[in-house]
């Protein structure tokens, strides 16, 4: 893809704030850092318009806690047309790290992951959604 250069004015301020972020990030330079800030405000809008979108939800628990791996598996029946696979790792004796691969409307997905991470017992959770389109 061709790509186009153009100059950009910014106060002190948002440069080194960009400037910290690019580095945070590693970042080979600021052009592939301004890059990801538009691509990531694309997919955010898309999300908020229910684009289609795919991700996955990343979760951990311990699972001998709270029989929520019945929890789990409850919620995730209501959303059979969006799971796509889900995977299992045990990261240590009493933790699992849940990754379920997820595509539909950004709604729905948040819905899930929302349902999810409310479980009592999961320890961390988060929804990763990038565009399909």
């Amino acid at each position: 893809m061709p790509v186009s250069r153009f100059g950009v004015s910014l106060e002190s301020d948002l440069l080194s704030a960009l400037d910290d972020y690019i580095l945070v990030n590693k970042f080979p330079n600021r052009s592939q850092g301004i890059r990801h800030l538009i691509e990531k405000n694309i997919v955010e809008t898309k999300w908020k318009c229910n684009h289609i979108v795919a991700g996955g939800i990343v979760l951990t628990y311990e699972f001998n806690k709270n029989n929520i791996q019945a929890k789990i598996v409850e919620i995730q029946k209501a959303f059979t047309d969006v799971i796509l696979s889900v995977q299992h790792f045990y990261i240590s004796p009493d933790k699992m790290l849940e990754i379920i691969a997820v595509k539909g409307k950004s709604y729905k997905l948040t819905e899930l992951s929302d349902c999810l991470i409310a479980i009592k017992g999961i320890e961390h959770g988060k929804l990763i959604m990038s565009k399909v389109e």
